[in-house]
């Protein structure tokens, strides 16, 4: 799909977000641009879905909760708005886009994959 995108291979630009079904964004001191800028963008690109980890609690407390702890938002396009479901420690992550990276790496130590379904266990990066 990513070989749709003609300004890819030199600048790493998406143009059409059917080309990408999924984005992962790692929050760092900017947590702004992953929970404000960034998400407007990909939900009017059309990006199926999009995840925000946030693993050191970096977002605001209006987006990850209180207290503030580790946290993947998963965002799913639905009827062209983002329908947003945020998950804690030991939580098991719903995600449309996934079922294939469970399948094919089910015994992956990053988000403590169980009994077929993605658990946040440990917030390595």
């Amino acid at each position: 799909m990513i070989k749709e995108e003609p300004l890819w291979p030199k600048a790493s630009v998406i143009q059409n977000g059917k080309t990408v079904p999924l984005v992962i964004e790692v929050v760092s001191t900017n947590s702004r641009d992953d929970y404000g800028h960034k998400l407007v963008e990909y939900e009017t690109m059309g990006i199926a879905e999009y995840w925000i980890v946030d693993y050191r609690a970096l977002g605001a407390v209006r987006y990850i909760g209180k207290p503030k702890q580790p946290t993947i938002t998963v965002c799913q396009l639905m009827e062209g708005e983002y329908q947003m479901q945020r998950f804690i420690a030991g939580q098991p992550v719903q995600s449309v886009r996934c079922t294939r990276l469970q399948k094919n790496f089910p015994k992956a130590r990053l988000w403590g994959i169980q009994s077929g379904k993605l658990r946040v266990r440990e917030m390595v990066i």
